[in-house]
């Protein structure tokens, strides 16, 4: 395991140590984290297609050098057509297949909003550089990306679409150091150079991707991308005593991610992966889930402020108060899961990107476009079959997201950003690297590296056990049992907790950044 790495000009951290490497390209040629950013997740999109890609959606916060900080919701809206009639008869909406298919994918005009909004001048051709290039040449494909391709090949490979040609064209699911190639997503992302982000959402590519959708039995439309818009979308935050924190509003699990170190605040630990500490977390996530499972969504749907909560000390007081230092609270009402891609950057200028992209599912709904080589994302599979409520399906109704990038502003000047994939376990995660780091002082490389759990449901398990990883003192684990908790011992290190980054930038302008040896990542610094 390496150390922290450090720089002073600047640094981007990656699940996949080629976006990394793409990221930090660009930095070096005189461009901004923002812009970093849009190369590492263009390269994430080629080389970690299991994971993320430019079919799904994104979200983004950005410090900027001033002390600005801001965000932006790169989110699409289930289709017109995605009616409760289009479901008849069914009880859920399918996890895999042209009707998981739903909604429209935001992760262009995220970057776009993203790109529009900051100062940098390299042309988007040279931001999508280096993932036009692996998309052409081929990459080698990675353990995880192998062990996913293999469990998951039976449900993908019947989908209507391009996902065997691309992803199995021997007739079997890529091994390791296999070479993946994709031409047509090399051309999209050309295409999208040449035109402009906008193209993805109006004009000839957007009529290509909607021809895609419609032969395949999507019910997403030309109509559906053009209406499409990313936003900006003011940052929920509070104040703990490290200094402020920030995440992303709804639709997304920010709230949850906030609360959990909100409340952890109150509560009087005083050492680092202890009982009082990993009980503290694993009570405030409950109390957390609890708020966010009854109110959180669409914020057009919502009766319930987050950044109100956030506000209300004595409401957050009595949160705290909920939790019982001895005793694990029973547990669970239903999760959420999914994959994605964390990623972050910063830059010598004081900007400080944290942020998130996901198809969901891996592979979201394994709708791969045969004319464009998109993998087209499932968020909205999320949506209830039901007239009303949490997460009911309505055309133009957003799912809710376990997206949620995290940034930090401390009282000594640094400027932190952090995350990771994970759906279920990403407030949890976040809570584990900040809370050692920043609570207890643990050098940045050993809080994302050390011992994980994760409360409630992992990728397509239905235990809601508390997992957690060995390299705890051996008395913890009976110690939490002891207090009631299910656990579940899961053995090394697994890539089931996440593949957790970090950058930090100093107040004298030192860089520190640091990425998750569950993953393929890399920390690229300059």
């Amino acid at each position: 395991m390496t150390g922290t790495r450090a720089s002073s000009h600047g640094i981007v951290t990656a699940p996949h140590y080629l976006a990394a490497e793409a990221g930090l390209s660009v930095l070096r040629d005189g461009g901004t984290a923002v812009e970093a950013c849009v190369a590492t997740a263009a390269t994430l999109a080629v080389v970690y297609p299991h994971m993320t890609g430019i079919g799904g959606d994104g979200f983004w916060l950005i410090h900027e050098p001033d002390g600005h900080v801001h965000g932006v919701h790169g989110c699409g809206a289930a289709a017109k057509a995605a009616t409760l009639d289009l479901y008849a008869g069914l009880d859920a909406i399918p996890w895999r297949g042209p009707l998981a298919a739903n909604t429209v994918a935001g992760t262009v005009s995220g970057w776009a909003v993203a790109l529009g909004g900051d100062s940098g001048t390299l042309p988007l051709g040279r931001l999508l550089r280096d993932a036009i290039h692996h998309a052409t040449e081929g990459v080698a494909v990675t353990i995880g990306g192998a062990g996913i391709a293999a469990a998951k090949s039976a449900e993908l490979r019947v989908q209507p679409g391009a996902y065997t040609a691309i992803f199995e064209p021997e007739g079997r699911p890529l091994t390791k150091g296999d070479r993946i190639r994709q031409p047509a997503l090399a051309a999209t992302l050309h295409r999208l150079a040449e035109e402009g982000p906008e193209s993805f959402y109006a004009g000839a590519l957007a009529a290509d991707i909607a021809a895609d959708l419609a032969g395949l039995g999507s019910p997403v439309s030309a109509d559906d991308l053009a209406r499409h818009r990313a936003t900006r979308s003011a940052p929920l935050h509070v104040a703990i005593r490290q200094g402020t924190l920030f995440n992303s509003a709804p639709p997304t699990q920010g709230i949850a991610s906030l609360l959990i170190l909100a409340l952890f605040d109150r509560l009087e630990v005083k050492a680092v992966d202890g009982l009082a500490h990993i009980h503290g977390l694993v009570e405030a996530t409950k109390q957390a889930f609890l708020w966010r499972d009854r109110h959180c969504g669409d914020p057009a749907f919502m009766k319930a402020d987050p950044q109100a909560l956030l506000d209300d000390g004595a409401a957050l007081d009595a949160m705290a108060a909920r939790i019982d230092p001895a005793t694990a609270l029973p547990w669970p009402p239903p999760p959420q899961w999914g994959d994605t891609c964390w990623f972050g950057a910063a830059d010598a200028r004081g900007q400080v990107v944290s942020c998130i992209q996901s198809t969901y599912f891996e592979f979201g709904s394994g709708l791969v476009l045969p004319r464009t080589g998109i993998t087209w994302q499932n968020r909205g599979a999320s949506f209830r079959l039901a007239k009303s409520g949490w997460n009911a399906l309505k055309p133009g109704r957003r799912p809710f997201h376990t997206l949620n990038p995290a940034l930090a502003k401390f009282t000594d000047g640094r400027v932190m950003a952090y995350g990771t994939m994970g759906g279920e376990g990403q407030p949890q995660t976040q809570a584990a690297l900040f809370s050692r780091y920043a609570r207890f002082g643990v050098d940045l490389q050993e809080a994302i590296s050390g011992p994980r759990w994760l409360l409630g449901r992992t990728w397509g398990e239905q235990s809601t056990s508390l997992k957690i990883e060995d390299g705890f003192a051996d008395a913890l684990y009976e110690e939490l049992a002891a207090a009631g908790h299910q656990v579940e011992r899961v053995g090394p290190p697994t890539a089931t907790m996440g593949h957790a980054g970090a950058v930090v930038r100093h107040a004298d302008g030192r860089l520190e950044g640091a990425t998750d040896p569950r993953s393929d990542g890399g920390v690229a610094a300059w």
